[in-house]
C-alpha cells in the first residue's frame, strides 16, 4: 500500500499535539486533524481558563484580607469582561504558538473531521481519503449533562466559560474535580454558591480526612453543601431553575452548572470500521503501551481508558512515538501520578491515600500529618486551615503518599512528588533542612 503519511493523529488537543510534534522529531510524515481550536479541552475549555479563573479568585480572596492587614479599603469586585480579555488573549497567544510549532515542523493540519474506514484510512468530512501505517486517536472527551427531566435547563463547565459576569445564586451538582474547583471559583468571585454532592464528600478519591478539611473550608468561606443528595430532576420556576430531588431546596437558582462526569468523544468516529474495541463508557481500551486491539491504531488521553488528565496525555503521546519512530520504548507508569484539584485552598495528592496504604499494608502503616494556618490566614484571622500528610510504610517509613490541602499546594507536590517515585522515607525528609517560614517546611518537620 503506497501511504501519505507516516502517521495520522486524529484530534488537536494536548495529547494529539504532542504526539504530532514528538514523531515529527524523528522525521516522520505526520497530518493532524482538528476542527476546533488547537489545544482541545485544556487549552480552550478546561486547564488553561480554568487556572486563570482560580487565579482571579486568589487575587480576589487576598484583595478582601486588605483591610484586616492596615491597607486602605477598596472595592475587589471582579470587571468580568476585562478579565475575560486578558484570559483570550492569553489563550490566542498559546493557539498562535501551536501553530507556528506546526508549520516549523511541517505537520499537515487538516482543520475537518476525520472517521475511520478501516485500520490504516481515514476518510475527511470532504470526502478525501488519506493512509498511513499507523493512526492515532486522540479525541478527547466532552462534558456531559445527566440523563433527567429538564437537564437542558442546566449548563456544564463549558457554559461556565462564557459567563460574563457572576450569577447571584449557583447550584453546582457533582461532587469531583469540576464542581469543587468551580465552587471555589464562584464563591470568591461573588455568587452565592450551593453544592449538590451524591456521595458523602468532596473529591472521593482523594484522602479523606483532607477531603473533610476541605469541606469545612469551604463552609468558612460560605459554600453551602449537601452530602448524599441526588437530583432527580431541574425545572423552570419563574426567571429560575428549582433543583428536584431528595434534600434539595424549595427556593429556585439563578443558574445550574452540572459537574456530574465526562465521555469520550468516540461517537460517529467510525472504530467499528475498524475494529477498534471500547469499554461500556465508550473509551478505547489501550495496553500500557497505548495500543488498541488493532495492530495499526492507537489512542492516548481522554478518549482513551488513561487517567484523564493532560500532563498524562502529553507523557503517554511523547512515549508511544519515541517507542514508534525512536529506539526507545519506556511505557508510561500509570502509578504513583500527581494531581491537583484546584480548589480554594488547592489540594493535592501522589502516591497511596492513608485508607489504600492500610488496605495493602496493614499495621505496617505510619501516618503522619500537620494541621496550621498559614500565616497570611493567621494574619489576618482567617479561618482556614492546611492539613499536610505523609503515608509510610514498613520499618524503614517509605513514603509512599503525600496529601496536601493548603495554601500553595499545587506548587509544592511537584518537587515532592519526585522524591516519592526516588522511594524518599521519612527519616531522608527529616535529614533536610527546613526553609522558614513556609507551608512546604512541614512536610520535612512533621513525625
Amino acid at each position: 500500500m503506497l501511504y501519505d503519511f507516516d502517521l495520522i493523529v486524529i484530534g488537536g488537543g494536548s495529547g494529539g499535539l504532542a504526539a504530532a510534534f514528538r514523531a515529527a522529531e524523528h522525521g516522520a510524515r505526520v497530518a493532524l486533524l482538528e476542527p476546533g481550536a488547537l489545544g482541545g479541552t485544556c487549552v480552550n475549555a478546561g486547564c488553561v481558563p480554568k487556572k486563570a479563573m482560580w487565579l482571579a479568585a486568589e487575587v480576589g480572596r487576598k484583595l478582601s484580607f486588605a483591610q484586616t492587614l492596615g491597607f486602605a479599603a477598596q472595592d475587589c469586585a471582579l470587571d468580568w469582561p476585562a478579565f475575560i480579555a486578558h484570559r483570550q488573549r492569553y489563550i490566542t497567544n498559546i493557539h498562535a504558538s501551536y501553530q507556528q510549532r506546526l508549520d516549523k515542523a511541517g505537520i499537515a493540519v487538516l482543520p475537518m473531521r476525520a472517521t475511520l474506514r478501516d485500520a490504516n484510512t481515514i476518510e475527511c468530512e470532504d470526502g478525501v481519503r488519506l493512509c498511513a501505517p499507523r493512526l492515532l486517536l486522540a479525541t478527547g472527551g466532552h462534558a456531559a449533562r445527566p440523563d433527567i427531566p429538564g437537564a437542558e435547563l442546566g449548563g456544564t463547565s463549558d457554559d461556565f466559560f462564557h459567563w460574563t459576569a457572576p450569577p447571584e445564586r449557583v447550584a453546582l451538582v457533582g461532587g469531583g474535580y469540576i464542581a469543587t474547583e468551580l465552587a471555589g471559583v464562584l464563591q470568591a468571585l461573588g455568587s452565592q454558591v450551593e453544592v449538590f454532592v451524591r456521595g458523602q464528600r468532596l473529591v472521593e478519591s482523594f484522602d479523606a480526612e483532607l477531603a473533610d478539611q476541605l469541606a469545612e473550608d469551604y463552609r468558612q468561606a460560605g459554600v453551602h453543601l449537601h452530602f448524599g443528595c441526588e437530583v432527580s430532576a431541574l425545572e423552570q420556576a419563574g426567571n429560575g431553575i428549582r433543583l428536584v430531588g431528595e434534600g434539595t431546596p424549595d427556593d429556585a437558582f439563578d443558574a445550574v452548572l452540572f459537574a456530574t462526569g465526562r465521555r469520550p468523544n468516540t461517537r460517529d468516529l467510525g472504530l467499528e470500521a475498524a475494529g477498534v474495541a471500547t469499554d461500556k463508557r465508550g473509551h478505547v481500551i489501550v495496553d500500557e503501551r497505548h495500543s488498541t486491539n488493532v495492530d495499526s491504531v492507537f489512542a492516548v488521553g481522554d478518549v482513551s481508558t488513561d487517567l484523564p488528565l493532560t500532563p498524562v496525555a502529553i507523557a503517554a503521546a511523547r512515549r508511544l512515538m519515541d517507542r514508534l519512530f525512536g529506539d526507545r520504548d519506556r511505557p508510561l507508569d500509570p502509578d504513583d501520578i500527581a494531581t491537583v484539584v484546584f480548589s480554594h485552598p488547592p489540594i493535592g495528592k501522589v502516591g497511596l491515600t492513608e485508607a489504600k496504604a492500610r488496605e495493602l499494608h496493614g499495621d505496617a502503616v505510619h501516618v503522619a500529618r500537620s494541621s496550621f494556618r498559614p500565616m497570611l490566614h493567621a494574619l489576618a484571622d482567617s479561618p482556614q486551615r492546611s492539613l499536610f500528610k505523609l503515608v509510610c510504610v514498613g520499618e524503614e517509613r517509605r513514603v509512599v503518599g503525600i496529601h496536601l490541602l493548603g495554601e500553595a499546594a499545587d506548587e509544592i507536590l511537584q518537587g515532592f512528588a519526585v522524591a516519592l517515585k526516588r522511594g524518599v522515607t521519612l527519616a531522608d525528609l527529616h535529614d533536610t533542612v527546613a526553609i522558614h517560614p513556609t507551608s512546604a517546611e512541614e512536610l520535612v518537620l512533621m513525625r
